[in-house]
């Protein structure tokens, strides 16, 4: 019965230690994987998404061309002496870049002012289902252009490119 007693007073004991950590651990359960995303003052962007839209970042935006043999302009400039671009090849790649990125960062701004007008029409709690639909049908159109601007790229870039250039540049990116 002492055995008993003892077991029972320890596992009460244990019980009563582990109920702040207990406590705690349910409190995280709710915290928001947003919660640490608030410094970019947009909601819907994270600091490195917002940073990668006013720069012009590719962000993964052409990876169907890249992963499937269409070179990104800035990779390729990045390698021209292994690839052994001519001149008139780095020339070619090099306005291709330059247009890629002016027309990259003017929708990147385009898609953060986007996303700020909505986002303070939801903190003034001005907004409706109508003016919500079409204000994501204009930052998704946005978001498309963007990633034909990249992907334009690639294609263009590629036509500027021998075979063997592209497959020497999918050896040098690890893609074989």
């Amino acid at each position: 019965m002492k055995q008993r007693m003892t077991l029972a007073l320890t596992a009460l004991a244990t019980t009563i230690t582990c109920l702040p950590a207990l406590a705690q651990h349910d409190e995280h359960q709710h915290h928001s994987p947003y919660a640490d995303q608030t410094s970019s003052g947009i909601a819907a962007l994270s600091q490195a998404e917002l940073d990668g839209l006013l720069a012009g970042a590719g962000m993964g935006m052409a990876r169907a061309a890249e992963l499937n043999h269409y070179p990104g302009p800035k990779h390729v400039l990045e390698l021209a002496d292994e690839l052994e671009l001519s001149d008139t090849q780095r020339a070619s790649v090099e306005t291709i870049r330059e247009a890629m990125a002016s027309e990259a960062k003017r929708l990147g701004q385009e898609i953060v002012d986007a996303e700020r007008h909505l986002e303070k029409r939801f903190a003034h709690a001005h907004i409706d289902a109508d003016t919500l639909r079409s204000l994501t049908a204009e930052i998704a159109s946005l978001y498309g252009e963007l990633r034909f601007v990249h992907l334009r790229a690639h294609l263009e870039t590629r036509s500027a490119l021998s075979e063997e250039q592209v497959a020497n540049y999918d050896r040098l990116r690890g893609y074989q």
